[in-house]
């Protein structure tokens, strides 16, 4: 920002009475969070993302209807840039910049949308393009067609990767003229109901948080061909939960040392150190997640944050350099608070 200070936006629920997008400041050094703004211009803005220059933000509107709307980010908060845009697709989870376009994976349709980005960072009136995942799973109520939960580009940039909780499947896709075509398609356990996937910064690994089963795999990734190979399953908590653990959120540290989980049905989050050069995690412990329910989390500058949707707070915890431990050191209010994306240091 230009007054030199960093910025946090938190999505909510606004159906279960959360505001709107919020906009914080960040303190330096702590990482502590300072509620500057709210935002109420689209329905649940459940999942955001910036633009590389720090200049746009980006929301799904999570509804039936599905939609994605962009944001200046300007001042103390951020200014609609425009009237949300139609995905083509309902329930939309997940969204991300990929090659010029915005893409939103969908939950409730099993598909993925591309809407352009305009030179000034606005959005064109409707989706390019919708790609429509099919198939099914075993489980039989979660699984009886196709949700697409997240959708990133790989860090080469030449491939869209989808993860699908209902086909047990994470597919690799290409962009072109706005049209999503499908490269391949990886089937993980059936039944594990993939969620959530982050990738290992040495650009050839990558980690699959699974929902339905609270398991991570740890998965080997070829940039050149587009192929993701999983390599081994493990456990996300030390021991069977009483009931769904309903894993939600996986983070790697910037310098591939950890990997961190989070798990909505026992309020935890996991810690991993990565060996063998990204093929190994080893489980080093779980600590409580400061809250009830933590639907994602994300690492900013060596400070860990945790929207718990249940309690409706944003919990901080410093991350200890050598072990990786969370230590929570703070909260702030946020009602049905959905996810935290932060600016970059400089931007």
């Amino acid at each position: 920002m230009a007054d030199g200070r960093r910025r946090a936006f938190i999505g909510s629920f606004t159906a279960a009475g959360g505001p709107g997008i919020v906009t914080a400041a960040i303190a330096p050094g702590s990482g502590a969070l300072t509620v500057l703004s709210t935002v109420d211009a689209v329905p649940d803005p459940s999942y955001l993302a910036l633009s590389p220059d720090g200049r746009t933000l980006y929301a799904v509107s999570e509804t039936a209807e599905g939609a994605v709307a962009a944001f200046r980010v300007t001042g103390d908060g951020p200014q609609p840039a425009g009237r949300q845009v139609r995905v083509d697709g309902s329930g939309p989870t997940h969204l991300s910049l990929f090659a010029g376009h915005v893409l939103t994976a969908n939950y409730g349709s099993g598909s993925v949308s591309a809407v352009p980005v305009r030179p000034d960072g606005g959005l064109a009136r409707s989706a390019s393009g919708v790609f429509r995942h099919s198939g099914s799973g075993p489980h039989p109520r979660r699984q009886q067609g196709p949700h697409a939960h997240q959708v990133q580009p790989d860090p080469s940039g030449r491939w869209a990767v989808t993860v699908d909780l209902g086909t047990d499947s994470v597919r690799v896709c290409t962009l072109a003229d706005g049209v999503l075509a499908p490269h391949r398609e990886i089937a993980l356990r059936p039944g594990s109901g993939p969620r959530h996937l982050a990738f290992h910064p040495d650009g050839a690994h990558a980690y699959v948080l699974n929902e339905l089963s609270p398991t991570l795999v740890v998965c080997r990734w070829d940039a050149v061909g587009g192929a993701l190979r999983p390599l081994a399953e493990i456990p996300v908590l030390p021991g069977t939960p009483a009931g769904d653990a309903y894993p939600s959120g996986v983070a790697v540290s910037p310098d591939g040392r950890f990997v961190w989980t989070a798990t909505r049905g026992e309020d935890v989050l996991s810690v991993f150190a990565v060996e063998g050069k990204g093929r190994v995690l080893t489980p080093l412990t779980t600590v409580p997640c400061g809250g009830r329910w933590p639907r994602s989390i994300t690492e900013s500058d060596g400070v860990l944050y945790v929207a718990n949707e249940r309690s409706g707070d944003v919990t901080w915890f410093a991350l200890d350099p050598g072990t990786g431990v969370p230590r929570r050191t703070g909260s702030v209010p946020v009602t049905a608070a959905s996810c935290v994306v932060t600016d970059r240091p400089g931007v």
